[in-house]
C-alpha cells in the first residue's frame, strides 16, 4: 500500500492547514501568528490517526472539545517544515484544499526565516494567511489587524 498517497488522500477529506492569528502583548508588533496543520476524526477510528502521528513521527493527539472527535495536531514550524510540508509536496493534495497546502507552505517557511519579526515580513504573512481557507471564519478582520 503507498501509504503516502492513502495519508494525503485522508486528509484531503479530513484535515485542515490553518494560521491563527490572535492579540499578543509578547510579541513585537501585537500579533502571534501560529500556523498549524490537524486531523481530526471519531475516537472509534482512532487507529487512522495514530497512523498519521506516527508517519510524521511529530505532533500530539488529543479530545476535541468543541465535537468530541480527536485531533492530530503538528504546531512547530520546524516540524512542519521539516516533516509535514515535505510529504505533502511529494504526495499532493487533490481539491481545492492544495492551494490553501501551498500558501501554508509558504507561510511556514518564512516564519522559518523570522519573517515574522520584520513589519513588511509580518504584513506578507497576514496578507497570505488571509487568502487561506476564504470559505472559514476568521477571529479578527484585515481591518481590525493593525500593523
Amino acid at each position: 500500500m503507498d501509504i503516502g498517497s492513502y495519508l494525503s488522500g485522508y486528509v484531503d477529506g479530513e484535515g485542515c492547514f490553518c494560521v491563527s492569528i490572535n492579540k499578543s502583548y509578547r510579541h513585537k508588533f501585537g500579533w502571534e501568528i501560529r500556523p498549524s496543520f490537524s486531523v481530526s476524526q471519531n475516537s472509534d477510528r482512532a487507529e487512522v490517526i495514530e497512523i498519521i502521528k506516527q508517519h510524521f513521527a511529530c505532533g500530539t493527539i488529543r479530545p476535541d472539545r468543541s465535537d468530541k472527535t480527536l485531533k492530530y495536531e503538528v504546531r512547530s514550524v520546524v516540524e512542519l517544515v521539516e516533516k509535514v510540508i515535505p510529504h505533502f509536496e511529494e504526495n499532493p493534495l487533490l481539491s481545492g484544499k492544495q492551494r490553501d497546502f501551498e500558501l501554508f507552505a509558504q507561510i511556514c517557511r518564512m516564519m522559518q526565516q523570522g519573517e515574522q519579526r520584520t513589519k513588511e515580513g509580518i504584513k506578507r504573512i497576514l496578507e497570505l494567511a488571509f487568502e487561506m481557507n476564504p470559505s472559514g471564519s476568521r477571529k479578527y478582520t484585515k481591518e481590525e489587524i493593525k500593523i
